[in-house]
């Protein structure tokens, strides 16, 4: 069973505090770094290697995977460090999060959509199903993530909620907190693109109306479809907590005007992979999206601030300044922020 005491003093447990009792300030946006990629396909999904001056050489291994991760918990700067059970284990060996306030998380499970970076592999063309490798028995942290997607289609979506259901008692009985990842469908299920927040917020409201305190998530994390649909899902239960995950990459405009607009619509976490995972210097990234997200700087005042330390550091960027300040995702573009 995790033992929950030694990360009683994370600032996971302070900030979620907070925000249940209503005294959410500037400060109190969380940041998890979403370092689980590897359950989503393999060896390339570890992200890339860069040389002394932040050259792509080749792909990380998963000793230098982990190192990524020890550097970024050492920064102390993330609230939450997610990856998968097993590099979870390896950190918590190598005494990773010994006297550390980050949270360590573990994917308990992983809906077969997120299957789709496995090279040759056609798992996101197929209607997402439940599967649940990690052992809650053998945890090495107190909090995981349970993830779902919902396909507009009673037995599959029946299917997915039993599973959810059977988890959570396994959960319980283990003593591990779990916070809820809802996907949008990942195949046509009928519903036009601007109507998909609307159906994904339906549902999540429908299946937690079942659940009492006890079994509740501590957060949601869920796509960001735009500022009404998270206003309407974060304005609707104050005791629900909402995050939002970071999909793809886009540039690093789209990634701290992404954090600025989750804020300001009502989530209350961001939880980032790849957005982390391939920039050209993480803790360079984290240490930006902290600043915005504390309202400290304006996103492109964080694009610029970041291409300034890349120089300093003497790497050369992925994307030259003018291509990085741009926003190239749609759903940000109508909030956009000025500057």
């Amino acid at each position: 069973m995790a033992n929950l005491l030694p990360f009683a003093h994370t600032r996971f447990a302070e900030k979620i505090a907070r925000i249940r009792a209503g005294t959410y300030s500037t400060g109190d946006f969380m940041i998890a770094d979403a370092k689980d990629a590897d359950l989503s396909g393999g060896i390339l999904t570890t992200g890339r290697r860069r040389d002394a001056a932040g050259r792509v050489t080749g792909n990380r291994t998963r000793p230098e995977f982990l190192a990524e991760m020890r550097a970024l918990v050492a920064q102390d700067c993330i609230d939450i460090l997610l990856a998968s059970a097993s590099n979870i284990e390896a950190l918590a060996d190598a005494g990773a999060f010994a006297g550390s306030r980050v949270m360590p998380a573990f994917r308990a499970n992983e809906t077969t959509c997120v299957w789709g970076n496995l090279r040759g592999g056609r798992y996101r063309e197929a209607p997402s199903r439940p599967h649940r490798g990690a052992a809650l028995a053998h945890a090495r942290a107190p909090l995981c993530l349970y993830s779902v997607t919902f396909l507009n289609d009673p037995g599959r979506d029946a299917a997915a909620l039993e599973a959810y259901a059977a988890f959570r008692a396994e959960a319980r009985a283990e003593g591990i907190l779990h916070f809820w990842e809802v996907f949008n469908p990942n195949i046509d299920i009928g519903i036009e693109a601007a109507g998909i927040g609307a159906f994904v917020n339906d549902c999540i409201v429908r299946a937690l109306a079942s659940l009492t305190r006890a079994e509740r998530p501590e957060f949601l994390k869920v796509a960001y479809n735009g500022p009404a649909a998270l206003e309407e899902l974060a304005a609707h239960d104050p005791s629900m907590v909402v995050g939002v995950l970071g999909g793809g990459g886009g540039t690093h405009r789209d990634t701290f005007e992404l954090v600025v607009q989750a804020e300001r619509f009502g989530a209350r976490l961001a939880l980032f992979g790849r957005r982390i995972n391939m920039a050209e210097h993480q803790p360079a990234l984290v240490l930006w999206m902290r600043r915005v997200a504390d309202r400290a700087v304006l996103p492109a005042e964080a694009v610029r601030g970041y291409h300034a330390d890349l120089a300093a550091c003497g790497f050369a960027p992925d994307r030259d300044l003018e291509a990085d300040l741009r926003i190239t995702e749609e759903v940000l573009k109508s909030a956009a922020t000025a500057g």
